[in-house]
């Protein structure tokens, strides 16, 4: 069919999407992009509809697709209303590029100014899009041919004084069904006897309105197996997709009080506002409460998504939702954010903990010793266990419900430190110290992901609770090639060889040159030799000594460049000390051999080549 044809279902809702469809994630370059395919064209790829037959759209709730998108408040589709006696098409795979058309030639897409406030409605002006009549777009790394933008009414008005460009609306080649309208849109906007641009019009009405350019396979089977089996392959290669979707869908279905999208979308946005931010998704809430409502399977499989399941689910949700803010909280008190959670998944046993225990937002500050000490092992627990790669990739499921059972069993006083260690052992999931984790945590650099949470854990003084900044202790700037480069010998020789500059720009952002310094000291110390900075902020013996031994930093620190690479060294065996001490395992007898040498599922077989450095 034609994109015209396409954008018509849509608009009339026959052609519509199914919940286990991830929501509108495309950026404006993309949707930029397949529009410059459109007119140069080039196919925009095959796409893939279902059938889906009166007796099975019961079973299902329906969304349309979107036309105005914002980034601030218009991001979930809307629902809509499917009457069960007819049978509907609704597109498995395509959506994204089929939301960008309809977004492109009806409607628009309000996305944030640069460095504006997140939480500000008028951060997201509304933008249309437009196309340069007047030329082709400017050399590009991109690849486009034409000058396709975004723009608000207020750059419009600005643009009008522009005479090298004539910004079109797209929108207006949609609206122009006939030929003949289609030939008065030159004149409409004062290019008629431009050839070019009367050439580009002519051009993009053919392709939205003549030319048969979207192919679809249309899939009628009503078995959901083979339809998300379909699904997950055509959209991922045949990498597994998270099925939250499904479940989303079912839920929305059976739930009795309340929409579960809703309710599910209300709560990943709380839990991404919660400290410093996070950025926590759907399917992370969703295995969640599979997890917390004691569902026996905790995987996305239909299968498990029975009417009891989901009616389960609805009755704790509020219980649930209470503690997965106060574990999202408790993460946040740990120091940990968007930028340094390098595993979501941890927040869903630090949930079910607050969940078993029936903790309130009281625990995080209680200054009882044994809330003290509860919340210490907790926090010990959640960063080694971000540290150590592997822990919260393949084979979750499988540890999700053995950290969920152990617990249950053993939770009811205390966070169960060890016995988790020994179940994760168990598992082929460890947290001991072996001489290969600590050479790949030195080896760990300034703004990594783990980084943060290596440091937060070896130096215990500090409270994650206050901002925090990761810094070099020997300053950035100094250790800069160029700097270096420039450094003279007394015969007016350069003093470094480039080999010499290699290593020590190599050794400048790793893990023995780091330390966290609270906010306002970091901003200060900039780039002052850290043998001065000290005597600055710690004159007095007790003071210095005591800052010395709390982020394991040698007698003897750093004044210019020479000094550097004898620090690090010193630096280096005092964090392999301080990471056997601090990150010791709590397991107390040793996991038996056989049950710990090999990963225990298929997920965990597939999935060993597939960590990420």
């Amino acid at each position: 069919m034609t994109i015209a044809m396409a954008l018509k279902l849509i608009q009339k809702n026959e052609l519509i999407l199914p919940a286990i469809q991830r929501e509108y994630v495309w950026k404006p370059s993309q949707v930029i992009k397949i529009f410059d395919s459109v007119l140069r064209g080039y196919p925009v790829g095959s796409f893939l509809s279902w059938k889906v037959l009166p007796e099975t759209v019961s079973k299902f709730k329906f969304y349309g697709f979107l036309k105005d998108y914002s980034g601030f408040d218009k991001k979930h589709n809307p629902v809509v209303d499917i009457p069960t006696d007819r049978e509907v098409i609704a597109v498995l795979d395509g959506q994204q590029r089929l939301t960008s058309l309809n977004i492109g030639l009806r409607g628009t897409y309000a996305y944030r100014n640069p460095r504006a406030w997140a939480n500000k409605a008028w951060s997201y002006p509304e933008r249309k899009l437009y196309l340069n009549l007047l030329g082709e777009a400017p050399e590009n790394e991109a690849g486009l041919k034409y000058h396709l933008a975004f723009l608000t009414k207020e750059q419009m008005e600005q643009a009008v004084e522009d005479g090298t460009k004539k910004w079109f609306p797209i929108s207006d080649i949609f609206e122009a069904g006939e030929a003949y309208q289609m030939a008065q849109i030159p004149v409409k906007y004062g290019v008629g006897n431009e050839a070019k641009a009367v050439e580009m019009i002519s051009l993009l009405w053919q392709e939205v309105h003549h030319i048969q350019s979207l192919h679809f396979y249309e899939e009628s089977d009503q078995d959901i197996e083979r339809v998300l089996d379909i699904f997950v392959r055509v959209n991922s290669g045949g990498t597994v997709l998270s099925y939250s979707d499904l479940l989303m869908s079912i839920a929305t279905a059976q739930w009795k009080e309340e929409d579960a999208r809703a309710a599910v979308h209300d709560l990943v946005d709380a839990l991404n506002t919660t400290g410093q931010g996070f950025n926590f998704s759907q399917d992370t809430v969703l295995k969640a409460g599979l997890v917390l409502a004691d569902v026996g399977d905790v995987g996305f499989k239909v299968k498990n998504f029975t009417t009891t399941n989901m009616a389960t689910l609805e009755a704790k949700w509020d219980d649930i939702s209470t503690s997965l803010r106060i574990a999202a909280e408790l993460l946040a008190d740990f120091g940990l954010s968007g930028g340094t959670l390098t595993a979501d998944s941890v927040l869903i046993p630090v949930a079910y903990y607050v969940h078993r225990r029936g903790l309130t937002p009281t625990y995080r500050v209680s200054d009882k010793k044994s809330d003290r000490e509860d919340r210490a092992a907790l926090r010990s627990w959640v960063l080694r266990s971000l540290i150590v790669r592997g822990v919260w990739g393949s084979g979750l499921d499988t540890l999700l419900r053995d950290l969920r059972e152990v617990i249950r069993r053993d939770g009811a006083d205390g966070f169960p430190l060890a016995s988790i260690e020994y179940a994760m052992a168990l598992r082929g999931k460890s947290l001991e110290v072996t001489d290969a984790l600590i050479e790949d945590i030195l080896g760990l650099a300034y703004g990594g992901g783990r980084t943060w949470a290596v440091l937060a854990t070896l130096f215990d003084h500090v409270d994650t609770r206050m901002q925090y900044h990761e810094d070099h202790v020997f300053p950035k700037s100094k250790l800069d090639v160029r700097a270096l480069k420039s450094i003279k010998s007394g015969d007016g020789n350069r003093r470094y060889s480039d080999a010499a500059i290699d290593e020590l720009v190599g050794k400048r952002d790793l893990l023995p040159n780091l330390e966290l310094l609270p906010g306002p000291e970091n901003v200060g110390k900039s780039d002052t030799a850290p043998d001065v900075w000290i005597v600055d902020h710690y004159p007095g013996a007790d003071e210095y000594a005591a800052f010395l031994k709390a982020n394991a930093l040698p007698s003897v620190l750093p004044h210019d460049v020479d000094d550097f690479l004898a620090f690090y060294d010193a630096r280096r065996e005092r964090l392999i000390a301080r990471i056997k001490d601090k990150l010791k395992t709590q397991v107390t007898t040793a996991a038996p051999p056989t049950e710990a040498a090999a990963p225990t599922d298929i997920d965990a077989q597939l999935g060993e080549g597939d960590l990420e450095d």
